[in-house]
């Protein structure tokens, strides 16, 4: 199942996505609120898939899925490749740091590349976004508390990020982290490890790898996570990036640069930075 946020003339609508037509859960202006709402939320759901009432979905009307999350946590270093081609030893436990809520932008909308940065990168990744709330969970029972998957580029701007040993200015410039264009539930995914992540920028291949190249999966992430703070549904986890980012070479984004972040199984996410 797919459930995304979409933009109306009325607001914003959490709705169900099935090809180019949705069906709305009514009562809920984006996946975030119903997830938040528990039982009731599956409730609504359940109600919009049986309802069976589909209308025609622009695709440019896709929000990010989760439109103000309490926590966006996000791992560095987690592929094996970005990790080699970073010059660094594979880490003995996860990387982890944060973004703000407001970082966050939708996934076909331009980016703003902030004035002040000349270094500014693509990181195509897999973000994972919490159903149940949870603490000091076990990671074979992660999964139970995954409502689904989606697509992120975590946008950096690496001056800021190497002005300091912390990481936070680089990565949570205001609106500069798309994500979307849905979620998708775990069930849809029987092999995720087995699924290819690709970017290309302006059509030309930067980053591609399968998300089993990941040292830290999807469960031991949400396990290590819940055991330092309480997991609340509509968190997002993002899971790191693969090997091909710009700055080993210095190929930062510039204007009208067209970027591209697709997982197989999942989606795909583009946007013009301006």
């Amino acid at each position: 199942m797919k459930l995304g946020t979409i933009s109306t003339a009325a607001g914003t609508r959490a709705v169900i996505i099935e090809a180019d037509q949705f069906a709305p859960i009514d009562g809920y202006a984006d996946i975030g609120t119903v997830l938040r709402d528990g039982r009731r939320g599956r409730e609504a759901i359940d109600q919009a898939t049986t309802r069976g009432v589909h209308e025609p979905l622009d695709h440019r009307a896709l929000l990010r899925p989760v439109l103000a999350p309490s926590a966006v946590v996000c791992v560095g270093l987690n592929y094996r490749t970005h990790i080699r081609e970073m010059g660094r030893a594979l880490p003995e436990a996860p990387t982890l740091f944060s973004k703000l809520a407001r970082a966050l932008s939708d996934p076909y909308a331009d980016i703003e590349l902030p004035a002040v940065s000349e270094c500014v990168d693509y990181e195509g990744e897999l973000a994972v976004v919490i159903g149940t709330a949870g603490r000091d969970v076990h990671v074979e029972d992660a999964w139970r508390h995954v409502a689904g998957l989606t697509v992120l580029n975590d946008v950096t701007a690496r001056d800021f990020q190497r002005r300091t040993v912390q990481w936070f200015a680089g990565k949570t410039f205001q609106s500069s982290t798309p994500v979307g264009p849905w979620i998708v539930t775990p069930d849809e995914l029987p092999e995720l490890s087995a699924s290819d992540i690709v970017v290309t920028v302006n059509g030309e291949e930067r980053q591609r790898s399968t998300l089993g190249d990941l040292v830290f999966d999807v469960p031991t992430l949400v396990s290590d996570l819940s055991r330092i703070v309480a997991l609340e549904p509509g968190d997002i986890i993002a899971t790191g990036t693969p090997g091909g980012v710009g700055e080993p070479d210095g190929r930062f984004l510039r204007s009208g640069d067209v970027v591209s972040v697709t997982i197989v199984g999942i989606g795909s996410i583009q946007n013009t930075f301006r």
